[in-house]
């Protein structure tokens, strides 16, 4: 992970608790909170050549049908798994539990990996516990499932910058499921290749894809069951009991970057703005404001903008670092340091932070 340490470092020090306390940063984490995809890695040709994935066919389904199915299996179904995922050469692995009663969801997410963490959700509600500092950071995340912010963008924006191809289907973690790949008309975003459970639409397996199709990340389940018998009530029950943990709760302030003074002199094709965050703190930043985020949407992929006052004894020079399909740049942009995270290509970043600009002193 020490490609991203620059990203990790920039989530910690604007958004999160004292770098002490903090939860790790998974790039994959959008992924994880969908609870999302599917079995293990392999190279694409064997997949391909055995089953009946074959020649693409004209689409049974319109990429905002497969699109609107996966996301809401992915928050309605009830479903326990581990989850492996795959970025060069990092690995990671997770065990999951979600359920869903028709209104609420919950779910549980355990590190099977690394330093130990678990994570409970309930709706938009987030716990982490982290052991090694008996610390529990208490956190609302807006977004849950697959492609969470495909519901918030207009519905004609995702069929305009991306296409879908059926490529029939295979079995993957012991389930059918067809798959389909999501590709870019642009070099701003990157595609998708999707297994998708046959009964309940279910994503059991996703790649990110790189310039001609190179796998930069993979999701996937080594094992899943569907419809398991998990207990919301003994969920519930975990994340109010914090006895040993101190609670901290990130101090963020929503706002917009209007008030904030920002504005993009030029729009980056495709991205909407989704919300906009300040840290609040009860010691002035240096430089008089507050570190800002503000996410952006093509209602697949997303981009955040880390926004803080300049600092020469940390801010030596401009960076770029890559970890599987994360990728972020930095760069000063007047008396500010200004970081771009997301999974999409470095130029999409680069359009991002040049057309960054103070709408006011």
């Amino acid at each position: 992970m020490t490609q991203i340490a620059v990203s990790q470092a920039v989530r910690r020090r604007l958004f999160s608790v004292p770098r002490a306390r903090v939860a790790h940063r998974h790039p994959w984490r959008h992924w994880v909170a969908a609870a999302l995809t599917a079995v293990a890695a392999g190279t694409l040709a064997p997949a391909w050549a055995q089953g009946s994935a074959g020649a693409a066919q004209a689409p049974v389904r319109s990429i905002n049908e497969w699109l609107t199915r996966m996301h809401e299996a992915s928050r309605m179904r009830a479903y326990t798994g581990t989850l492996v995922v795959t970025a060069g050469a990092s690995m990671s692995a997770s065990k999951i539990w979600h359920v869903c009663d028709g209104t609420r969801q919950m779910e549980r997410v355990d590190t099977l990996t690394g330093e130990p963490r678990t994570t409970l959700r309930r709706d938009n509600e987030v716990i982490t516990f982290i052991p090694e500092s008996r610390t529990a950071v208490v956190e609302k995340r807006e977004s849950l499932g697959l492609f969470p912010d495909m519901l918030r963008t207009p519905e004609n924006l995702i069929p305009g910058f991306y296409s879908v191809r059926e490529l029939g289907h295979q079995r993957v973690a012991g389930h059918l499921a067809d798959m389909v790949e999501i590709l870019p008309k642009d070099d701003l975003r990157f595609g998708y290749r999707i297994w998708s459970e046959q009964g309940t639409g279910l994503v059991v397996k996703l790649q990110t894809l790189g310039p001609q199709g190179a796998v930069l990340e993979q999701v996937a389940f080594t094992e899943l069951q569907l419809d398991a018998p998990v207990s919301m009530e003994k969920l519930a029950a975990s994340m109010k009991d914090t006895r040993g943990y101190e609670v901290v709760r990130p101090a963020l302030k929503k706002t917009t970057p209007e008030a904030q003074g920002w504005r993009l002199k030029e729009p980056v094709p495709g991205f909407s703005s989704m919300s906009c965050h300040v840290r609040e703190s009860e010691t002035p930043a240096k430089g008089g404001s507050a570190p800002m985020q503000w996410v952006f949407s093509d209602g697949l992929a997303s981009v955040s903008l880390f926004v803080e006052p300049y600092d020469p004894r940390q801010h030596v020079q401009e960076k770029a670092a890559t970890m599987g399909a994360t990728q972020s740049v930095s760069r000063r942009v007047g008396e500010y340091w200004v970081t771009a995270l997301g999974e999409v290509p470095r130029a999409t970043l680069q359009r991002f932070t040049r057309s960054l600009e103070r709408a006011r002193p």
